[in-house]
């Protein structure tokens, strides 16, 4: 019973003292990676950490960037960007976070990461991506995290609301 108790109290003691690790790393980094890309670049760098961001790109040839969530997250449209003809790469990394990355039915996304207690999934329609289309790679990994590829986005995609007219 001593055994057990020592072995318990060790991995508690453990996670406690790493997710105090992660959590000051988290912060160090925030402070020293700042986000950069306005919406009509064609590469972006951004950074969230401990914070949440919703980013549309407007950008004529994407070609990719990184981005990293870290107890953070947000949204990365590339609905009204156009891919760079000779495609793209995007370096995506979630760590207790998640990135939701919207982008056009027909783009083709080839997916290299990997998810550790955590997820990536492509919830498109396959039949209406195009097979001549330039491709977007999508390298990185999910940690406790997710990365989710949509096409649409209801939230966002609400249709706007005319005020009724003065009576």
């Amino acid at each position: 019973m001593r055994a057990l108790r020592t072995i318990l109290g060790l991995f508690f003691g453990l996670t406690l003292l790493t997710a105090i690790a992660s959590a000051l790393s988290a912060v160090i980094l925030k402070r020293r990676l700042p986000s950069q890309g306005e919406e009509a670049d064609d590469e972006i760098a951004l950074v969230l950490i401990y914070t949440g961001r919703d980013f549309s790109s407007t950008a004529t040839a994407f070609r990719g960037g990184s981005v990293l969530t870290w107890y953070g997250g947000g949204t990365i449209d590339l609905r009204g960007a156009t891919l760079d003809p000779a495609g793209a790469r995007l370096t995506v990394r979630a760590i207790f976070g998640g990135l939701r990355l919207l982008v056009p039915e027909t783009w083709k996304v080839e997916q290299r990461g990997i998810a550790i207690l955590g997820g990536i999934s492509d919830t498109r329609d396959r039949d209406e991506i195009l097979p001549d289309a330039p491709t977007l790679v999508l390298d990185g990994f999910a940690l406790f995290g997710g990365i989710g590829i949509f096409s649409s986005a209801p939230d966002l995609d609400l249709p706007e609301v005319q005020a009724p007219a003065p009576a």
